[in-house]
């Protein structure tokens, strides 16, 4: 695989933070630049982010010194990279606007934001789940008038808990509908204990827009491509509950189903033992080598003991059993900066370079 030139735009907050560090070695991918808002614009990165820096390793040494260029300045950043790593902190139709300046200056975008989650041709990606929705890029790519650029996307990190596991059931079994509960870190508000102190010994049930992400962005993810669209699934029926709880990172959600066809206990834990990712194949750097890990003690998956399983990149399942209102219950984890934001964006730009999307 050749080396492909990176940018982050959004550099100097946390999820910008993580693209930088999982960077640091990464086989594929160098970074060469890092953009961000005005006021950090021509500072060096270490100048730019100050004390706000949060990883738990040091700022790389090919970061420390390079010069923050504005985000909004497109053109010259599409010279210097083949793609972008965007975690930008604006408004959504600001966000919106500025993917498609840079994929219309022929610099894909590979984003961790909302804002194009729900646009028809822009694929939402868990390579383990729906890799073949970057097949639709052909069709974006016509829409925006580009040769190279496009604008992909991951979806939001309390998903990536929960829908992995229901993945393997869907099949077979049907998940008819499904009952959620997400308690989810502070560092997916870009916040940790030291800036957010309120969030101390405290749960806030309350975390805007996540509910409706929760219950609408899978049913994209099980979609199809069809006349250069994704076309969302209808069903299985999903509500769901966020709560913002006290950890600093990972995400649990409690989860009930029920199924068109029910399962066993069994058959479940098998689905899951035996899950197979499609794009194992790829050997991406990134993917964890297996995705799903069940945990037969009665008081497992622990946030602070499992969210860095397999480097974080891993789903951590357990507490099956059956439920009096649903099929089933059982409680999943995963964590919320590593699969579910820089990391999973990582990955989605590691499956589109193996597919030729980034040449």
């Amino acid at each position: 695989m050749k080396q492909f030139k990176v940018g982050v735009v959004g550099a100097t907050g946390m999820v910008g933070q993580r693209f930088i560090s999982l960077l640091e070695h990464h086989p594929w991918f160098r970074l060469t630049a890092l953009a961000a808002s005005p006021r950090s614009a021509g500072k060096p990165y270490a100048e730019a982010v100050g004390d706000r820096w949060v990883m738990a390793t040091p700022i790389p040494a090919a970061a420390r010194d390079m010069i923050v260029q504005d985000a909004s300045d497109a053109a010259s950043m599409a010279k210097q990279v083949d793609f972008v790593f965007c975690a930008v902190d604006m408004k959504k139709e600001e966000i919106r606007a500025l993917e498609e300046t840079y994929a219309k200056a022929e610099c894909p975008v590979v984003s961790n934001n909302s804002a194009h989650r729900s646009t028809p041709d822009v694929p939402m990606v868990v390579p383990e789940i729906n890799a073949s929705h970057i097949e639709v890029i052909p069709a974006q790519r016509r829409r925006l008038g580009t040769k190279r650029g496009f604008i992909a996307v991951k979806s939001n990190c309390s998903l990536q808990s929960y829908v992995p596991a229901l993945h393997p059931l869907m099949a077979e079994f049907g998940v008819r509908k499904c009952l959620v509960c997400t308690y989810q870190a502070i560092s997916g508000a870009g916040k940790t204990f030291e800036t957010w102190p309120e969030m101390a010994d405290n749960c806030i049930p309350f975390i805007s827009g996540e509910e409706e992400k929760s219950e609408q962005e899978p049913l994209k993810l099980w979609g199809h491509v069809e006349n250069g669209q994704i076309v969302p699934a209808a069903s299985p029926s999903i509500t769901a509950q966020c709560l913002r709880v006290a950890c600093s990172d990972g995400h649990m959600a409690a989860v009930f189903a029920s199924f068109d066809k029910k399962p066993t206990i069994e058959e479940i834990k098998a689905r899951w033992r035996d899950f197979q990712s499609p794009v194992a194949a790829l050997h991406l750097p990134s993917a964890p080598e297996h995705f799903l890990h069940y945990f037969e003690e009665p008081d497992r998956p622990q946030t602070r003991l499992d969210r860095n399983l397999e480097n974080g990149m891993a789903v951590s399942i357990g507490r099956l059993r059956p439920d009096t209102q649903y099929d089933y219950k059982f409680v999943c984890l995963s964590h919320n900066t590593l699969r579910g934001a820089a990391g999973g964006a990582i990955l989605l730009a590691e499956l589109l370079a193996a597919k030729g999307y980034m040449d």
